[in-house]
């Protein structure tokens, strides 16, 4: 099987690449447009900010790549926000693959010292509803890093709570995308890469 990580201008590549090899599955890192399109499975990580990231993305034709593959695709973290509508870090148009918007988390007045932003460690996800969520993850933990967060809407295939309900995961046709990081989230990040690869 022919397993693609976008490289793009955002971290995080390295640990997705090491997690596929724990699972024995080999992935080219790469921002060749042939390979990308040629690949069975795509992956598009990322840590980093919104604006910039999108304006890099635009730069090199990426984003079009991107918003045309036919074959399954899983963004995690900012992948998962570049792949919706608009972001409210630099107030930018992004993919559009999915209608939810970003936003930045705002604790309560006075709860700013309770619940910290950036929204980091483990956490709880529920009301799973995507082929690489299967139903033996309900309600499991995993790790998270962000101070923005997607809205709950139709696309969203798992919730989790910080402040407010948010999509810890995504889901539309052949796109797939989480929040969380399963690359760090240990056997249930596991699986869920696992399933992904299986799909």
């Amino acid at each position: 099987m022919n397993i693609v990580i976008i490289k793009y201008n955002a971290g995080n590549i390295e640990s997705v690449n090491n997690a596929l090899n724990r699972l024995g599955v080999s992935a080219e890192i790469t921002a060749d447009p042939e390979k990308i399109r040629a690949a069975d499975k795509v992956i598009f990580p990322g840590v980093g900010e919104a604006s910039t990231t999108m304006a890099y993305l635009r730069e090199h034709k990426l984003d079009e790549l991107i918003r045309s593959l036919k074959q399954p695709v899983l963004g995690i973290c900012l992948g998962q926000q570049l792949m919706c509508a608009h972001s409210e870090e630099g107030d930018v148009k992004c993919l559009g693959i999915f209608d939810e918007k970003v936003k930045r988390f705002q604790p309560a007045p006075g709860q700013e010292f309770v619940t910290k932003v950036p929204h980091m460690g483990w956490n709880n996800i529920y009301n799973l509803n995507s082929a690489i969520l299967t139903p033996d993850l309900e309600n499991q933990f995993v790790y998270f890093v962000h101070s923005y967060y997607v809205e709950v809407g139709k696309h969203t295939a798992a919730t989790c709570d910080y402040i407010n309900p948010f999509s810890a995961a995504l889901h539309k046709d052949n796109f797939y995308a989480t929040q969380f990081h399963p690359e760090k989230s240990q056997k249930v990040g596991a699986k869920i890469l696992e399933n992904f690869i299986n799909l």
